[in-house]
């Protein structure tokens, strides 16, 4: 069967996504494309599409790092590099898998080599192969926060600087950052969300005649690759040819005063951080330009380049959804003249070419539309985006009571009836609770665990490939054996039996699960705000923090999962923000909910170990589906999860001058503090950390506990 990529010019609609790609390709400059949306969008196919429309490269023969023949890297590795012809190949489009470890990334020196030969030989990584090409992470928002890290020093410096058991290697590394995305899985680090230049929202079309065409072209494809790229091969050179036109014309395009002060008032009128926008702006409008075959940039180009680098980074914190205000932005844009001539253009060249610089990634091609004219209008996506997670706002079931949870009678026991849903109060900076013990889960930034990157605790026998050496360690294994092994020079003679890996330990991420009290007691609109603005401001820390979240709600007669646990903690703050409240207090039916929630998720992910954080005044007026009295059945429902080892937390939210206390008693049976509503503030105690304790166990589980730690 052909390898044959599905070709670029075939993808159907996604005129953005396409456009994006194509400005990034005629200017490098531009600084990459972040490409979000929801699943089946076709995003990593265009993106993946883009090589075949690639230029050429010329590089140094034999040189590992793409070395140019015209300008070779005086630092390169492999240099010094002699001058002589290149040779030319196709551009790289370099993928960097979620699951990638560092030495993957940014390169790994042979350990073994070096400690038993003396030889320093460093393998490069994904960062030298992706040099003046394209480097493509989809999933992006998924990435390990270490591999974030050395992304983001890579795409400021334009290079790759490696520290390693004393060897130092730097080699550069330009390339063209392309991500893709599905915000429902989690949000991305605001330090990498601004390193791309670009940002497009894409959604599947709603059109019938259109979808119907994807489908042909998609089944065509996959009966005969090399048949189906045959058909479009013409498009694809069309493509090709207008984005090395582009970049031959790019340097001839002049940013006059009306452009740039066109730019300067959109992004202040939209107050954007920093200055990064204005100047990806110019780029983006210089490349827009160019594109439809001009010098002069006019009003409609800067319109398209605000569209394009703006809506991402106008976001003031994680739960804003991306998007640009486009009648503000044509009420800004209509205080300036329609498109007026440069008197004189500016002879100076453009200040700032940015890290990748003229050595930056080689381009790619056009749309299918084949015109120099591209797609004008905002995207629309960030609406469609969130209509799956606005859609399914309860798709959870409720299975401790035979009525539905959202649909209790008005007034039912003398409890209020349903209220509509309050706004929440302002988020806040809050007191950071962390479980305890030492975990082994996903890298994050809340509780202990042993990592592959943090403070160095000890040393072990290698458990496969070595890759952390723990240098001490290794010589003291092999210092006894030097008279055995022959020694006779000053080196010492290593085997691989003694190598040690270090053991570190670091942060881990956990899983918060949110047990929200909905009931009439909570219900005060005053105090319902103030509940959701802590829910809220617990929610933002669990971003930060890079946790999984759930979030269940018990009002009337049972438990509701609002949200099953996921990455994406901004589709949390949403089923937060309609959380409608009323009736009676079922405080068992949502403890024993979240035991079964945690209970599932413990077997599909057993190194994440769970918070569980119960917000509620600790009334409990129902015992739902269940027989028995509702306080006595909610603190057997507290037991039965503390004896799971389940560490709590739980959120006092009565008040008024006479206070029952009834939640600090819950906290007590489930093993975990209470704290207030205004104890939860981190500036009550700056730089507080609190453990959560878990409840009295017994001495063989808490045996269990040690050994697993």
């Amino acid at each position: 069967m052909s390898s044959a990529l599905f070709p670029f010019s075939a993808v159907v609609g996604q005129d953005d996504l396409r456009l994006a790609l194509l400005l990034n390709a005629v200017s490098p400059a531009v600084g990459g494309v972040l490409v979000r949306g929801e699943k089946g969008t076709a995003k990593s196919t265009a993106v993946r599409a883009l090589s075949a429309v690639l230029p050429e490269v010329d590089v140094v023969p034999g040189c590992r790092f793409s070395c140019a023949p015209a300008v070779p890297d005086p630092a390169c590795p492999d240099g010094p590099h002699e001058p002589g012809p290149g040779t030319v190949r196709p551009a790289r489009m370099v993928e960097l898998p979620v699951g990638a470890s560092e030495d993957r990334l940014v390169g790994a020196l042979d350990i073994e080599r070096a400690l038993a030969d003396g030889v320093k030989a460093f393998e490069p990584g994904l960062l030298a192969a992706a040099h003046r090409g394209i480097l493509y992470v989809d999933e992006v928002n998924l990435l390990h926060d270490h591999l974030v890290d050395s992304l983001l020093d890579a795409a400021a410096m334009g290079s790759c600087h490696i520290e390693r058991e004393g060897v130092s290697v730097r080699h550069a590394a330009r390339f063209l950052l392309v991500g893709t995305m599905n915000p429902e899985e989690g949000e991305l680090r605001p330090q990498l969300l601004d390193r791309f230049g670009l940002t497009v929202e894409v959604a599947a079309s709603r059109e019938p005649e259109q979808r119907v065409e994807v489908v042909r072209r998609r089944l065509a494809y996959e009966d005969d690759p090399a048949a189906f790229a045959a058909r479009w091969a013409g498009d694809e050179a069309e493509v090709r040819a207008g984005v090395v036109a582009a970049r031959a014309l790019l340097p001839k395009v002049r940013l006059g005063d009306s452009a740039l002060l066109m730019i300067a008032a959109v992004c202040a009128g939209f107050e954007v951080d920093g200055m990064r926008a204005d100047i990806v702006m110019a780029r983006t409008a210089a490349a827009l330009a160019a594109w439809a075959g001009r010098t002069a940039v006019l009003k409609e180009d800067v319109r398209q380049a605000a569209l394009l680098a703006l809506p991402h980074r106008r976001r003031r914190n994680p739960f804003d959804a991306p998007g640009l205000d486009e009648a503000r932005l044509d009420e800004i844009l209509d205080g300036f003249a329609d498109d007026e001539p440069e008197p004189e253009p500016d002879p100076e060249p453009d200040p700032d070419p940015g890290p990748e610089g003229p050595e930056g990634p080689d381009d790619n091609g056009g749309g299918p539309d084949g015109g120099g004219v591209p797609p004008q209008g905002g995207p629309d996506a960030p609406e469609e985006a969130h209509e799956p997670a606005d859609a399914d706002a309860a798709p959870g079931t409720d299975t401790d009571s035979p009525a539905p949870a959202p649909q209790p009678a008005a007034g039912q026991g003398g409890d209020a009836p349903e209220q509509a849903a309050v706004r929440a109060a302002e988020p806040f900076r809050t007191k950071m609770f962390s479980v305890p013990g030492l975990g082994e889960g996903a890298s994050g930034r809340r509780s202990r665990a042993r990592t592959a990157h943090g403070r160095t605790t000890g040393a072990q026998r290698p458990r496969g490939q070595l890759t952390k050496l723990h240098l001490a360690a290794t010589l003291h294994a092999a210092a006894p054996h030097q008279k055995a092994r022959g020694r006779s020079g000053r080196g010492l003679v290593v085997r691989k039996d003694d190598l040690r890996q270090a053991t570190r330990e670091g942060r881990e991420g956990n899983l918060v699960l949110f047990v929200v009290d909905a009931s009439g007691s909570m219900a005060a609109r005053q105090r319902m705000g103030a509940v959701k603005g802590a829910v809220l401001s617990l929610l933002l820390d669990a971003y930060q923090r890079r946790d999984k979240v759930g979030l269940i709600t018990f009002r009337g007669s049972g438990a509701d999962l609002a949200l099953p646990p996921t990455s994406s903690v901004d589709a949390a703050a949403v089923r937060l923000e309609r959380l409608p409240t009323g009736g009676r207090t079922p405080l068992a039916a949502g403890l024993l909910k979240a035991r079964e929630v945690l209970r599932i998720e413990r077997l599909r992910d057993p190194s994440r170990r769970p918070l569980l954080v119960v917000v509620t005044d600790g009334r409990a007026t129902s015992a739902g589906a269940l027989a028995g009295d509702a306080r006595g059945l909610a603190a057997r429902s507290a037991r039965l999860l503390a004896a799971d080892g389940v560490a709590s937390v739980v959120v006092d939210c009565e008040s008024g001058p006479v206070r029952l206390g009834l939640a600090g008693a819950l906290a007590a049976e489930l093993g975990g503090p209470a704290v207030t509503l205004e104890g939860l503030r981190a500036d009550a105690l700056a730089g507080l950390v609190k453990n959560v304790r878990t409840a009295a166990m017994s001495p063989s589980s808490s045996h269990t506990n040690r050994r697993a730690a």
